[in-house]
């Protein structure tokens, strides 16, 4: 262990916890609140609803005491909203992921998937290939890659797996063209949509609907709650064939304790704000692009957003990390992305619209981050 922390010191890559509080009068384009729901007034009363009225946690395992007529209006509203025939709520994300991809692979299945997929797909890949499977790997967003992966597969069951929109960059996967090869290869496709929900679309319905594929019975997509929505939490959606299968299979479900009430409640809150108010989604991909756009006239090299995710390259892991914390000093705290956590090894700072954000509050977190690059 110890030479490890001294070789990631060398290299400039030693993380750190830094603990903030409540109110600090910084800006926050770090986190992942693109549509400003984790603060707003209806959410967090709703939360607090849900835990007097259920208890701080939810007491168990979703199959034993954790399943609340909370969790299952949830999962009915997320199924509607994205167009699918049923939802499963997980404790997270990641949870999400390991059981959507380990419960879906296995033995006697191809499992092709793109180079820059999340972390939490890539262990869950690891895990259906313990299990048997034969994992493949395709280029960045390349479809006709994927095909000819799947082509090549000789065992008899075959998943591509991607991200709708990736967390580095913020560009966005050809959902539609993916599923295209699937088909003419008789492959199921799964996707994690984390960055899509409430982003993606007219109304933030997500990468599906944006696809065509909402109820398609070859396509199963996880999300999180923990993002658009503000609270905590994921969820898979798609055939209730395949959510029945989950409820039986998935270890990650099957045994860890249920999403606590406070978070279901907050989370149904802001699917309900987001149906009201569509606009939100539109609001957000408007500041991301106009981020990426000024970021790129001030001489900076910054990526072109699909989604509200604003990548901003540095020279070195060192110098982003400067770069970040001269940011905050100034009043706006912006994301660091460093070697492992970045695919193509090149450090960047990420900067992450919220559908709240002013204009005022728009202009200003450029001014500051130009300045202190």
């Amino acid at each position: 262990m110890e030479a490890a922390a001294e070789a990631r010191a060398a290299a400039g890559l030693t993380r750190r916890l830094r603990p903030r509080p409540a109110r600090e009068g910084v800006l926050d384009l770090a986190g992942n609140d693109y549509l400003g729901m984790s603060r707003h007034p209806v959410v967090v009363r709703a939360a607090a609803d849900a835990a007097a009225h259920w208890g701080a946690g939810a007491t168990g395992s979703r199959l034993v005491s954790g399943s609340t007529s909370l969790h299952a209006q949830l999962e009915e509203e997320l199924a509607d909203f994205y167009g699918t025939e049923a939802a499963l709520v997980f404790s997270s994300g990641y949870a999400a992921n390991i059981a959507m991809v380990a419960s879906l692979g296995g033995a006697g299945t191809v499992l092709a998937c793109d180079r820059y997929n999340h972390a939490s797909l890539i262990d869950a890949t690891r895990l259906a290939k313990a299990a048997g499977g034969h994992v493949r790997l395709f280029g960045h967003r390349d479809t006709e890659e994927a095909a000819a992966r799947l082509s090549e597969a000789t065992l008899p069951h075959r998943l591509v797996i991607s991200d709708t929109v990736f967390s580095v960059d913020g560009d966005i996967a050809d959902v539609a063209g993916l599923a295209r090869v699937c088909r003419a290869h008789g492959a199921a496709l799964l996707i994690d949509d984390a960055h899509g929900l409430g982003v993606i679309g007219e109304a933030g319905n997500g990468s599906l609907r944006s696809a065509g594929l909402a109820n398609a019975g070859d396509v199963v997509t996880s999300v999180t709650l923990s993002k658009a929505l503000g609270a905590q939490g994921g969820a898979i959606l798609g055939p209730r064939r395949v959510i029945d299968h989950m409820v039986q299979t998935a270890r990650t479900f099957i045994f860890d304790t249920g999403l606590a009430p406070a978070a279901v409640g907050g989370a149904l809150a802001a699917l309900r704000l987001l149906r009201a108010e569509p606009e939100r989604a539109q609001r957000v991909r408007a500041i991301a692009r106009h981020l990426s756009a000024s970021l790129n006239a001030a001489g900076l090299r910054a990526s072109t957003p699909d989604a509200a995710v604003v990548s901003v390259l540095a020279s070195s892991p060192d110098a982003a990390v400067t770069w970040a914390q001269r940011c905050c000093t100034a009043g706006v705290r912006v994301g660091c992305f460093r070697p492992p956590s970045v695919p193509d090894g090149r450090a960047r700072l990420r900067l992450t619209a919220r559908a709240d954000l002013t204009d005022a509050d728009v202009e200003r977190a450029l001014e500051i981050v130009v300045e202190h690059s």
